[in-house]
């Protein structure tokens, strides 16, 4: 991995950010990608304070035009993108009540775009040249449906099938897509999902966590490094023969094959 460019976005924060942290130890070029500029300087602080750097470049992934603008930018700057991970958006966990057309347009732009708009640039690059792994951090509510996450379960859904089209559209032509799903990881996102159930449900949040977790078989949440490791074995050459893989990171609650 070493001295390869790797785009992280979403590296502000949660797993992007910890995908951050462990593809700069693995001694890559990370370029994190995010909305918010001074979110991705504090991401960069942390990683300076264990020794680590990131650089980084500023894009509402939302916008196609943005998108394309921030890959030209990333690759005239730094170099080949060789690996690509996306973490960037996720849609929020809304009530069947609340859950109006607007609020499932909402969660195909923050979720399903934001991948795709990205996608397409450097999937393109990434063929030309022979080479690449894309790495789509995406999650098991597109495998479960969840009344609470009709929306960006849809969403990742959505995205499972088209990183499998991908996988196989681009295999002949050196470019690897593979797909993480997490299953409850800790980050600000667990609470905002506790939250949305509490009003759906009237109970507590701290009932519903319990509740949560004792459905998990290994009894706990996820941590972002987790998710993380595997990312970087994934975008690696170890995994050289993998793709259109999806794998879920749930501790066992799914249960299927």
């Amino acid at each position: 991995m070493s001295a390869r460019v790797v785009v992280i976005t979403g590296a502000s924060k949660g797993i992007g950010l910890a995908c951050a942290f462990a593809f700069a130890r693995e001694g890559a070029k990370v370029v994190g990608v995010s909305r918010d500029l001074a979110h991705l300087h504090a991401a960069q602080h942390d990683l300076q304070r264990e020794g680590l750097h990131m650089e980084v470049a500023a894009a509402d992934l939302r916008d196609s035009v943005a998108a394309q603008m921030v890959t030209d930018y990333i690759e005239n700057e730094f170099g080949p993108i060789e690996v690509l991970v996306n973490c960037a958006g996720a849609a929020k966990r809304t009530p069947v009540a609340e859950l109006h057309a607007d609020a499932m347009h909402a969660s195909m732009q923050a979720k399903y775009f934001t991948y795709m708009h990205m996608i397409d640039p450097v999937i393109r690059h990434m063929a030309a040249r022979g080479r690449g792994s894309i790495v789509n951090v995406v999650g098991q509510g597109g495998r479960q449906a969840n009344p609470l996450h009709i929306g960006g379960g849809a969403a990742n859904a959505a995205l499972m099938l088209a990183s499998v089209g991908y996988a196989n559209a681009y295999a002949a032509q050196g470019v690897r897509v593979n797909v993480v799903n997490p299953g409850m990881t800790r980050t600000g996102r667990v609470q905002e999902g506790l939250d949305a159930a509490s009003r759906a449900s009237g109970r507590g949040t701290d009932e519903l966590l319990a509740e949560q977790l004792a459905d998990i078989p290994m009894g706990r949440m996820a941590e972002p490094q987790e998710i993380a490791n595997v990312a970087v074995f994934l975008a690696s050459p170890l995994a050289s023969y993998v793709t259109g893989a999806v794998i879920p990171m749930d501790g066992g609650k799914a249960s299927v094959i």
